[in-house]
């Protein structure tokens, strides 16, 4: 049986804490779908689901067990349609923890899906998509906080 795992996140902008997580998890799994959420009414500002998409795409385009989608709704039902037995969530800190912790005990008893919580790395716990987007607002260079292609 394939193992296949969903990392799903609006990931506006993709992160080198995102990268983290994924590089992380690509033993785990046979197969991982990153999920992105699609266009949302309530970010009007956010650039194109396939905009994301595509940037995530170029990023693991020499990776044969990374698959980038469109989802909407909730991720156990994405994780269902993809034939997913797991999400991988990355935790920063006591919060986002907590956080995960309610969203995984409903996605285990509502939808069977299990959630496996990868710690972030020290070195980026600071490093939020909402915090780059303010310093990007306000004239800061944030690239050294995006992901680079063809990262080992």
């Amino acid at each position: 049986m394939e193992r296949t795992g969903i990392f799903v996140g609006s990931f506006n902008p993709f992160t080198v804490g995102h990268d983290s997580i994924v590089r992380r998890a690509l033993p785990l799994f046979d197969r991982l779908v990153i999920g992105v959420v699609g266009d949302n009414v309530h970010k009007p500002d956010m650039p194109s689901a396939e905009e994301r998409m595509k940037a995530i795409r170029d990023l693991y385009a020499e990776e044969p067990h990374v698959e980038v989608k469109p989802y909407n709704g909730l991720a156990m039902d994405f994780a269902k349609a993809e034939n997913a037995h797991f999400i991988v969530k990355g935790v920063r800190n006591a919060s986002d923890f907590e956080y995960e912790q309610w969203q995984a005990d409903f996605n285990r008893r509502l939808g069977g899906i299990e959630t496996i919580l990868l710690y972030t790395e020290p070195e980026l716990a600071s490093i939020s998509s909402s915090a780059l987007r303010e310093l990007s607002h306000f004239g800061v260079d944030i690239t050294p906080y995006l992901p680079k292609k063809n990262k080992s």
